[in-house]
Formats: structure tokens, sequence, C-alpha cells
């Protein structure tokens, strides 16, 4: 009765769940209780259902402790591919398959203002938390702040375990403050043990300016080549041309008015 009813997503279920128990187990208690072929499906939906509602929480619950918007989400679906012209525009799309996150690929984002950047590396972040891996967005700034944080009050080690444990690690902004001596090679050390990491993780970043300039922005530059070297030893860098998307919903009103005349103060009633 059991025999040829299929239990490959009964399997998957379980391991979702996490429930400890083979496929056999349960098709050797179907057969010892008389369960009809009804049965059994019904039990397997159960399951199934139970497994969806797990999913939907843990990624309820990635997407929150991953810092990125959660009411108006930046993802591949509302991006407007359409207005992204040339030759590898497939590439720019198939970023949607994390194929770069579990061959250790790192990313740049690299264009001026508006041009789809942020909502890009957004957009992987919250793809990784789709299929139930950690993603963490900062800022740029917010970053060299964590570290003078972290060195004022010896959380170092704290800090540097929070980033590196994600799948991905977005760094957004790339450019827009200067790190000192010590958050350079704090920084170093961040991208090393990254480098290093097992497992599916990338690191994503956006910047207006090409990378050859970051030294510009980091103290220590020994630290600073060390890092690029390994943040573009293997990588895909998107170099984002073109006008910016923002403001194209913005209207402007033109009005013209009478001139008022002024009043001074003798013509001023008297109460």
């Amino acid at each position: 009765m059991t025999k040829d009813f299929d239990f490959n997503e009964l399997e998957r279920t379980l391991e979702i769940l996490k429930i400890k128990m083979h496929v056999k187990e349960f098709a050797d208690f179907a057969i010892q209780k008389d369960f009809t072929t009804e049965q059994i499906e019904a039990v397997v939906e159960t399951f199934k259902m139970l497994a969806e509602k797990k999913e939907e929480a843990s990624i309820d619950f990635l997407l929150k402790c991953s810092r990125l918007p959660l009411k108006h989400p930046k993802t591949f679906d509302n991006f407007k591919f359409e207005d992204v012209k040339g030759r590898d525009v497939e590439r720019l799309k198939s970023l949607k398959t994390l194929t770069a996150l579990h061959s250790h690929k790192n990313i740049a984002f690299i264009g001026p203002a508006g041009t789809g950047k942020t909502h890009l590396a957004m957009a992987f972040a919250y793809e990784c938390c789709q299929k139930m891996m950690k993603a963490y967005f900062i800022k740029m700034t917010e970053l060299n702040d964590l570290f003078n944080e972290a060195r004022k009050f010896d959380k170092i080690s704290r800090v540097m375990t929070s980033l590196v444990k994600p799948s991905c690690l977005v760094i957004d902004e790339v450019g827009h403050c200067v790190f000192d001596a010590e958050n350079t090679r704090l920084f170093f050390d961040l991208v090393d043990r990254r480098y290093n990491k097992e497992g599916s993780y990338n690191m994503v970043f956006t910047s207006n300016k090409q990378p050859i300039s970051w030294r510009q922005n980091f103290t220590e530059e020994d630290s600073l080549l060390c890092a690029l070297d390994r943040i573009f030893d293997d990588a895909l860098i998107f170099n984002l041309d073109g006008e910016s998307h923002r403001g194209l919903n913005k209207e402007i009103v033109s009005l013209t008015t009478k001139r008022v005349k002024s009043t001074s103060i003798t013509e001023l009633p008297l109460n």
C-alpha cells in the first residue's frame, strides 16, 4: 500500500522541521497502522504545511536581522532591468541565482549616484535571506563608527565575529568616509577572515569610485592593498553608467502670484 508512494518530499520536510525520523520509520508506521493512501497524503501535507510555516518564520527573522528595508524591500523583481543596456545585462540578471555567493565571488557595483548600485546590492542580500542564508547590510560610514566603538569599549572580537558570520556581507557607499590606520587594519582583518571562511559566502560593495581610488579613504596603505588583493582576487565588477534614476517621479509646480503691498507699522490698526 505504501510501497508505491513517493516519500522524497516527506524526507526534505522532516529535515526542515529537524525531526529525527527516517522516512523508513514513517513507512513502517504507516504499514503497521494500515494507513490508506489518502491518510498518508494527509500526513505528508500536514508536515509540508508546518515546514512552510517554519521557513517563512526563519526568512522573516533573517530579514529583520539583515538591516535591509522591509516596508519597501529592494529586490531583483522590482529592479528596472529594462533601463539597463549593454551586452552583459544577462550576467546582471543572473545574480539572482546566487551563483556568485556559492562560488565565493565578491561583487562590486561601481557608478555615479542613482544608477541602482544600492538597489542591486540590497536585492542580492534579500535573495540570500529568501534562500535561508544570513545577510547583513551596513554603510561604510556605519562600519567606521562600529570599529571606533568596538575599539573604545574593547568589543573588537565580538564585532568582528558578527561581521564574519553572515554568508553575505554588503558594504554600501565605499569612499564616503576616511578610515584611520587602526580601522584600516580592522577592515583588512575583516576581509581576510571572510576570505578564509568556509561554506557559501561573499562580500558585496557599492561605490562611486573605482577600486583603484579607494586608497584615498584609508590611512594604512599596506593593509588596504592586502585587503583589496583579497576582495578582488575573484570578483565580479559591474560598472554602471548613465543618468540618475532618482527624482523621476518628482513634480515641479511653477506659479506666478500678484505682488502684495507691504504694510508699514504706522498703518497697523490700534486696539
